[in-house]
């Protein structure tokens, strides 16, 4: 079949993805008997709860590279794909369309917003394959899971119970970062950090003097707190009683001594209030000491507040400055007050501290293992810069909190008896022996008693599922795979999540399986705007890929996203970047045409003399395959596309075919050595191209006039270097 006219990608994208997935080859199982060593990456699982932008287009160019390649290297390349639940993030796109909608989730029954929630992921998720599927990507669609696919679910469950039964998992108050607005406890990653301007406020507590920039939280205060060192305090021993007047009456007061006191903050002396700061909960556990809510789930002041009950936070907060300056407990106020407070980092609203029963998974044992696989680089960080920002957060790591205040998830497994037992017939006085709280994915039965069991109504955190997703995904997927495919080779994501999924992923994986879940850890930086900035839907500066490569080619989106993208760094997409890339695509298909409109009569079997040039330009071509393998099995990829871009537009094109042109109209032995070179040189040169621009690379090859030895492409080996 010939090439002729211009290349037109809408006529080709499609009709060749059908081939490449109806030839099976996406899949390990199907492929030759000679590819035997796995090659293993598992796709990060896409959120299904939007469409697919120009970070996961870099993502899935990436993987897809990446698999093509090792599939053309020989071996048994598997890329399963997936799709996560995402939880909190899902219920807050979710929440968003309910209030554009005129409906709040706190007013809907929870199994039906539930419910709700199941038909917008599902349809999502649908719409999400069919874009994975546009960008090129050959993953094996028949192994794709779902975080919330019930054996997925089970393998979640039962790492929970393993947990629970070993001592790693407890049910506690413990304090939480807690977000008003969506009404749940977040972990500490999932809160950012700001830097705000206010008041400090000076007030009088006795004979000492407190700065404080929240006097909405001092109507609990009954503990004065400074540093046994401060000479300032000598007078005052740990433990002393004091009385005084504060904002609603007298109180007693108790001097505490704790190293904890920054001495340079205000007058180096503190109230604190238990219930609502990280450090005051601290101390007071330290020292055994109690506390009381101030404000509620809502952000609002409750009945201890007096007057202010009721009030929001920022609403009361200067009337309760009044009041202490009314009573003569106010001394300054100091203006512009620079400090750093936690925000909910998917609507900004201030994080309340609160004290709440939570699940927690202790940290810091199950950190240990992959601390000491990561200092012997069992597991290899590109960039490697990241070795050390890991290690340092795994070496801080804090307890994390696992449940979550809404809907959508995983329920977590966990059952509580009723308070009142019924002794069974025959186990009278045995009641005592009744469990408490169970473990199990199914209602479980008293063996002693008829009370009931009702299960907790917390979900969890989404990385706690999605961090089970190496060996989670393999033992769903087939029986064999896990011994197949695991530790899966490559783990490609981006670099902002190393502490939320890949650090989890690594402490799961080792507790559970005694295996490092991958060997490579590939992190890619964001993809920016034009200008560098990036993308939100707010500055309304979002780039659809799927539009992009309707306009100029998915192979020249994927290109453009590759070269000169050094991992770990920004990319800047500019849509003029990607129209050059277009041109490439031209310049291939072209260059291509010229070719093959040259070789209808070409025998392979003719005997070739080819000249001294031609062998140093044939044996350059191989030098610069043997270079291009170097760096693709070194995973610089944006340095090897670069490469082949210029071999094969400024040597092969503005060279060899244009010195061929002569030689094409000359004698039949300067014809025969043409012909060969151009066809070896386009024939490994679309072998080595196809990785990056699999499309226009696979088409071309389904038009050569010369005898293949495989039916497809993605299917050749690649070329030898030398």
């Amino acid at each position: 079949m010939e090439i002729s006219g211009p290349y037109d990608a809408k006529k080709v994208e499609d009709k060749i993805y059908k081939l490449w997935e109806n030839s099976g080859f996406f899949n390990p199982d199907n492929l030759p008997k000679t590819h035997r060593k796995p090659f293993t990456i598992l796709m990060p699982p896409v959120n299904a709860n939007g469409s697919l932008h120009a970070g996961h287009a870099l993502v899935l160019t990436i993987e897809d590279i990446m698999i093509r390649y090792k599939r053309m290297r020989g071996f048994k390349a598997l890329w399963l794909p997936g799709l996560d639940h995402a939880g909190f993030e899902t219920q807050v796109v979710f929440e968003k369309n309910l209030e554009k909608e005129g409906r709040n989730r706190f007013a809907m029954v929870p199994d039906e917003l539930y419910q709700e929630i199941f038909q917008f992921t599902m349809k999502n998720k649908k719409n999400i394959e069919e874009q994975t599927r546009k960008i090129g990507a050959s993953c094996d669609w028949s192994r794709e899971k779902f975080t919330l696919d019930e054996d997925i679910v089970q393998i979640v469950y039962k790492t929970f119970e393993k947990l629970y039964n070993e001592g790693l998992v407890f049910r506690g108050l413990n304090i939480v970062n807690w977000c008003p607005k969506h009404q749940t406890s977040l972990s500490d990653l999932e809160t950012e950090s700001i830097e705000k301007t206010g008041e400090l406020y000076y007030l009088k507590y006795g004979s000492f003097t407190i700065a404080t920039a929240r006097p909405e939280t001092k109507f609990g205060d009954k503990y004065v707190v400074v540093h046994p060192n401060d000479q300032r305090y000598n007078n005052y021993k740990d433990g002393q009683k004091i009385k005084l007047e504060w904002i609603n009456g007298p109180v007693e007061a108790t001097i505490i001594k704790d190293k904890a006191i920054d001495m340079e903050f205000g007058t180096g002396a503190m109230t604190i209030t238990p219930w609502h700061d990280p450090v005051d909960f601290e101390i007071a556990q330290r020292h055994k000491l109690d506390g009381e809510q101030i404000i509620d789930f809502q952000g609002r002041l409750l009945p201890v507040a007096g007057e202010f009950a009721g009030k929001k936070i920022t609403q009361a907060r200067p009337l309760i400055a009044e009041k202490l300056k009314s009573k003569g407990l106010l001394k300054k106020i100091e203006e512009d007050y620079r400090h750093t407070v936690k925000a909910c980092y998917k609507c900004g609203s201030l994080i309340e501290p609160q004290i709440k029963e939570q699940w927690f998974l202790t940290m810091k044992p199950l950190a240990e293992p992959a601390i000491k696989a990561i200092k012997r680089n069992q597991i290899k960080f590109i960039p490697a810069h990241y070795k050390k920002i890991i290690l340092h957060w795994l070496e801080n790591i804090l307890d994390w909190p696992l449940s979550r205040q809404i809907v959508w998830g995983i329920r977590i497994p966990a059952w509580y008896h009723e308070p009142k037992c019924l002794p069974r017939k025959g186990y009278e006085g045995e009641t005592a022996k009744c469990k408490q709280i169970v473990i199990s994915p199914k209602k479980p039965v008293c063996q002693f008693c008829d009370a009931k069991f009702i299960q907790d109504n917390d979900v969890f955190d989404t990385w706690f599922s999605s961090g089970q997703w190496p060996f989670a995904a393999l033992r769903a997927s087939r029986s064999s795979d896990f011994k197949d495919f695991y530790p899966t080779d490559v783990m490609e994501t981006a670099g902002e999540i190393i502490f939320f999924w890949v650090a989890r992923m690594i402490i799961l994986s080792l507790y559970v399986t005694k295996k490092n879940p991958f060997k490579n850890v590939y992190l890619h930086g964001l993809v920016l705007d034009a200008r560098g900035q990036k993308m939100s839907k707010s500055k309304g500066n979002v780039i659809n890929p799927l539009a992009i490569t309707e306009k100029y080619g998915t192979d020249a989106l994927r290109i453009g996203l590759i070269i000169g993208n050094t991992p770990g760094k920004s990319l800047a997409l500019d849509e003029n970047r990607i129209k050059g890339y277009r041109n490439f695509a031209n310049k291939v298909w072209n260059a291509s045409y010229f070719v093959l409109s040259n070789i209808k009569d070409y025998n392979p079997g003719d005997k070739v003399l080819l000249s001294p040039r031609q062998k140093k330009q044939l044996k350059d071509f191989k030098k610069k395959i043997g270079e291009i393998t170097k760096l693709m099995d070194s995973f610089r990829f944006y340095v090897a596309g670069e490469k082949i871009y210029h071999y094969f537009w400024h040597t092969f094109c503005d060279k060899i075919i244009e010195e061929s042109k002569k030689a094409l109209t000359g004698p039949e032995k300067n014809k025969l050595a043409a012909r060969h070179l151009l066809l070896k040189i386009l024939f490994d040169s679309i072998k080595i191209l196809h990785p990056f621009m699999p499309f226009i690379t696979e088409e071309i090859y389904q038009r050569l006039p010369i005898k293949r030895k495989k039916d497809f492409l993605m299917v050749e080996n690649w070329p030898e270097p030398n």
